[in-house]
């Protein structure tokens, strides 16, 4: 119950900002995220490992580190994170409600792809840093993952949103859809894209480290 604890307050906090810098439409919103993403991580990665999202889960769960039940309950404990924080996030606004979705002429193509590599990238920068026995230990893994998000925000935001992230996307969307102005039309793109990102991090993680 602690991990499944702990991935429900990582992965509220980290939506929270999200919503939260969104709704203030700071230009520094990818900064504001990689650092909540990070501090979230030095809190509970040794409780939890600190996925905060379903395709760092399913990356583990690839690489060996965690059983597909417990992966399971990792994926809803983060749901509901997401889902709560959603909902923070549209009181703490007064109404404003948040959700990924393509810019303005982006193919459908180009935000899955935007959304496999920095999604792959995060993957593979968790399973390099918090679950290589050559690297454990290190007190550096927390700012390598949150510095991966924040770039990959900065980087291709603008094109996709950026969320590599399916428990991002549940949460914001669903909430988005029941009282604001959106749908679940875009759901898709932001399963597939990380998930594909995820697997794809775990099978190339593989083959560095035969």
């Amino acid at each position: 119950m602690n991990k499944l604890l702990t991935e429900l307050i990582g992965t509220f906090f980290l939506v929270l900002t999200i919503g939260l810098v969104v709704s203030s439409g700071t230009p520094l919103a990818a900064l504001a995220i990689g650092s909540a993403l990070t501090v979230m991580i030095y809190m509970g990665g040794h409780v939890s490992g600190a996925h905060y999202n379903p395709a760092v889960t399913l990356g583990v769960m690839m690489r060996g580190k965690i059983e597909s039940a417990e992966a399971i309950k990792y994926m809803v404990a983060q749901v509901a994170g997401a889902l709560l924080a959603a909902f923070a996030s549209l009181h703490l606004t007064g109404g404003d409600t948040f959700a990924p979705a393509p810019g303005t002429g982006v193919s459908v193509a180009m935000v899955l792809l935007a959304e496999l590599l920095f999604t792959f990238a995060l993957v593979l920068v968790v399973l390099q840093t918090a679950t290589n026995d050559k690297t454990a230990g290190n007190s550096y893994y927390g700012l390598a993952i949150g510095f991966t998000v924040m770039v990959g925000a900065f980087a291709v935001g603008d094109i996709s949103g950026g969320a590599f992230n399916p428990a991002v996307a549940i949460g914001s969307i669903v909430v988005n859809s029941m009282v604001g102005s959106g749908s679940f039309a875009d759901l898709w793109l932001y399963l597939v894209g990380p998930f594909a990102g995820g697997a794809l991090a775990a099978v190339v993680y593989k083959v560095q480290s035969a």
